[in-house]
């Protein structure tokens, strides 16, 4: 299936103009425009490609879908579809299923890497040629992105390598193993990707920044993903090995030559994207209390700085007494590793930081309990951290 771009509806609003943005379709190099699947579906995207500077070796079969149109760039395929049904016929159903899942895992390179490829010619770039944001600031958002890139085309090439002239592939068990250590260095593009997303929405309150991205979203290149979807894509794909990998060993016979491989494939990006995420919480859980704002020198509690992990943080609300539509008000909590900490969304310099409204409470020190939706509850040393005038909600 082909996800199009859906077409602007007609509006009677009036449109404010813009002035140096205009001129961004000029700025833009083409770009194949492809259509893009949810990362959380089952597998990878399937999606057939043709490298132009790489002559064809096998003989596609003739698609029996709907002739090309206009929106239509990248289509959706399988191993199977792909390649002369003759191929096919020799093969058992589930050594088709293999080719497939590797097939998927090849297409998914392809894919990643076009997008990593838009990314920067059609917003890094022209962002910088305008001066909407400074280099400083391109190069925080979009971190290491740049050397991602080649580290997929390694590995597309690779699996292209191992292909034969009739399309099948016999081995990838253990050029995955060889290639797979690189991954290791997304370790600094996950980590960076909290204060990148940070500064990204502080810049869209300016409205240069905000006009160009909007004009982007609109056009069809961008396939109705804003910029953050597109620098998101790698950490997404990092997560989708182990999954990838599985598919392939759970379609290779048990005395497939690759099944050893395989397993150890698995093994090693399972430890690297855990090592990964592990490092990217520590990221976090130090950006944050990076931002921390202490009214009092009382409220520096040592387990903040002690907390190495943040279990979750989000917005909270709380009415105080008496009732009235001022007395409530939103306060961003954060669960840190050892201690709970309420706050308050201020503007320090021009950046977001988040003042401490009450003491913080050590979890040693706090009752859980399990509530039904929209169940209120008062109790245990959540209810002791407020004054008597308040209560939470």
């Amino acid at each position: 299936s082909v996800i199009s771009p859906r077409k602007l509806e007609p509006s009677n609003k009036r449109v404010k103009p813009l002035s140096r943005v205009t001129s961004l379709a000029n700025l833009i190099p083409p770009v194949k425009a492809t259509p893009l699947k949810r990362f959380s579906q089952s597998l990878q995207r399937s999606i057939s490609f043709r490298n132009d500077s790489r002559p064809d070796i096998f003989t596609p079969r003739p698609s029996s879908r709907h002739g090309p149109s206009v929106s239509k760039r990248r289509d959706s395929k399988l191993w199977s579809e792909t390649f002369d049904i003759r191929v096919n016929q020799m093969l058992t159903a589930k050594e088709i299923k293999r080719q497939e899942a590797i097939f998927e895992l090849s297409q998914g390179e392809q894919v990643l890497i076009e997008d990593l490829k838009l990314a920067k010619k059609a917003y890094h770039d022209p962002m910088l040629k305008l001066s909407i944001m400074t280099g400083q600031e391109l190069n925080q958002i979009f971190g290491t992105l740049d050397s991602l890139i080649p580290l997929h085309e390694d590995l597309l090439s690779r699996l292209r390598d191992a292909r034969n002239p009739d399309g099948t592939t016999e081995y990838v068990g253990h050029l995955l193993v060889d290639w797979l250590p690189c991954l290791n260095s997304y370790d600094s593009y996950c980590s960076n990707q909290v204060a990148a997303k940070a500064l990204l929405d502080h810049k869209k309150q300016d409205h240069r920044v905000h006009d160009f991205l909007q004009r982007c979203l609109e056009s069809p290149f961008s396939r109705k993903l804003d910029l953050w979807n597109f620098l998101d894509i790698p950490r997404s794909r990092l997560v989708k090995y182990p999954l990838l990998l599985r598919e392939i060993l759970r379609h290779s016979p048990n005395d497939h030559p690759d099944q050893q491989h395989l397993e150890e494939a698995i093994n090693i990006v399972q430890g690297i994207v855990a090592e990964i995420n592990k490092k990217t919480g520590e990221s976090e859980c130090q950006y944050y209390k990076e931002r921390l704002s202490f009214p009092e020198e009382s409220q520096r509690d040592p387990l903040i700085n002690n907390s190495k992990v943040l279990c979750c943080h989000g917005v909270k609300c709380i009415m105080l007494i008496p009732l009235s539509l001022s007395s409530l008000q939103k306060l961003h909590v954060f669960l840190f590793q050892e201690v709970l900490v309420i706050t308050r969304a201020v503007t320090c310099n021009d950046q977001l930081c988040y003042q401490l409204y009450r003491q913080p409470i050590p979890v040693r020190d706090l009752v859980l309990a399990d509530l039904q939706d929209g169940e209120v509850r008062l109790g245990g040393s959540i209810r002791g951290a407020f004054s008597n005038n308040e209560r939470s909600e």
